[in-house]
């Protein structure tokens, strides 16, 4: 029996992983210190924190974050964590306030970290006190890109551009879908919801084409009645999978929806003025691959290690033990768009994604049924093989397969250990 005792190499290799991945703690607490404590995290978009005085809070690993635009319009990335006893600063998700107090014994902080003053200040002594020593605590570096803000924990490694690599470009897509090139986050409400699983489950399924046609047969038979929806993902099908390098992911399902995409904004007067924003704005060449694309509706992609951005939405993945993962879906805006064109795009997201729509639910299921069946100990390994034969790679490292090839799955677990593992440094 393989355990973690025998170094990460052996449990990941290229046509398997082994089940303890999912089930060990120990593994899950060496991904916490390995994998969150060394990599670009995302922690929220810059539409999230729109005025001084907004902040939006969240997790790096399992550690509280808070993202804050300072009174003066700056963005801080600052630890949730009061630096006299520990309590946390802030107790909502996101909101407005001049400044983030701690209710254990007072202390009061500026949105940019630093501390006003102690309570009943005549209590500390001046030659061992500093104000100045007590700011709120941040990570190593903060950076962002198209309004994504990341953080990481870590002093070292790649930049923020370099991390991303190939995933900048689906990135760019997403956003140049508005107007102005902008999104917005968090304006339109959120979808949050928990499992009793592993957090690498979510992340393998979001870019896993292998499943829906079984896992969501009855939504898309309804979606189309004529079979074009299940089609989509079937052996046939034209649509591909990619590891894009640096653990992310991609399912690309352009190759069937370009044409339809480009047809859609041009039923109504909103699509049409759409189309002519973004050729004033991109030119007639990048402003037809964007229509092409039609924001995340053309894809799904992984960033590694987290982060998912899946047809209108950003989904951010929690992991809380190594059974229990919480999700934050985020419905996003096209910023300058019509309102009938936002409308639209919350629609489909509710009709999939929503607590009763065709996706979630299901997914949330299988979930549930794969944390039951991994308690089966003499079945130690799970293949990760489909498609391994008919791999094509391109000059800038991208692997690319069938939609329903395990490419992703791949691409995500070689970047898994190489984080575990980082070559030069002891496990």
């Amino acid at each position: 029996m393989t355990t973690v005792d025998d170094g990460f190499e052996h449990l990941v290799s290229e046509n398997r992983i082994h089940r303890s991945i999912y089930v060990d703690p120990q593994v899950f607490e060496a991904e916490l210190r390995r994998i969150f404590g060394r990599n670009w995290i995302y922690v929220g978009h810059q539409s999230q924190v729109p005025t001084p005085g907004s902040f939006a809070a969240s997790w790096i690993g399992q550690q509280p974050v808070i993202l804050t635009r300072a009174l003066d319009g700056e963005l801080h990335v600052l630890f949730n964590r009061c630096s006299h006893r520990a309590a946390t600063v802030c107790q909502e998700r996101n909101g407005t306030s001049r400044q983030l107090r701690c209710d254990y014994h007072g202390w009061t902080f500026r949105l940019d970290g630093t501390l006003i003053a102690p309570t009943f200040a005549d209590g500390y002594d001046s030659n061992v006190f500093d104000v100045a020593d007590y700011s709120l605590g941040r990570p190593e570096q903060v950076d962002h890109y198209r309004g994504f803000v990341f953080a990481n924990l870590s002093p070292d490694g790649p930049t923020l551009q370099d991390h991303l690599g190939n995933a900048a470009e689906y990135i760019d897509l997403f956003c140049d879908l508005s107007p102005t090139g902008d999104i917005g986050v968090g304006s339109a409400g959120q979808h949050r919801y928990g499992y009793a699983g592993n957090w690498k489950l979510q992340c393998e399924n979001g870019v896993d084409g292998y499943h829906p046609n079984f896992v969501h047969q009855a939504f898309l038979e309804s979606a189309a009645p004529d079979g074009r929806a299940m089609k989509l993902f079937h052996g046939q099908s034209p649509a591909t999978a990619a590891d894009l390098g640096n653990g992310h992911a991609l399912l690309d399902n352009r190759p069937n929806l370009a044409a339809v995409h480009e047809r859609a904004l041009q039923r109504t007067e909103e699509g049409r003025e759409l189309h002519r924003q973004l050729v004033d704005r991109l030119g007639e060449s990048r402003a037809r691959l964007v229509i092409q694309t039609n924001g995340g509706q053309g894809f799904n992609l992984l960033v590694f290690p987290n982060l998912l951005i899946i047809q209108n939405q950003i989904r951010v993945v929690h992991p809380r033990r190594v059974d229990l993962t919480e999700i934050d879906l985020y419905p996003t805006t096209l910023a300058g768009a019509q309102p009938a064109l936002n409308a639209a795009r919350l629609r489909a997201h509710e009709s999939f994604y929503g607590p009763a729509g065709g996706g979630a639910p299901g997914d949330l299921e299988m979930f549930r049924r794969v944390t039951e069946g991994l308690k089966v100990e003499s079945m130690e390994w799970l293949p990760i093989l489909r498609g391994l034969h008919r791999t094509v790679s391109d000059a800038d490292g991208t692997r690319h397969g069938h939609v329903t090839d395990e490419q992703p799955q791949r691409g995500f677990y070689r970047r898994w250990l190489e984080a575990m593992e980082p070559p030069g440094k002891e496990a």
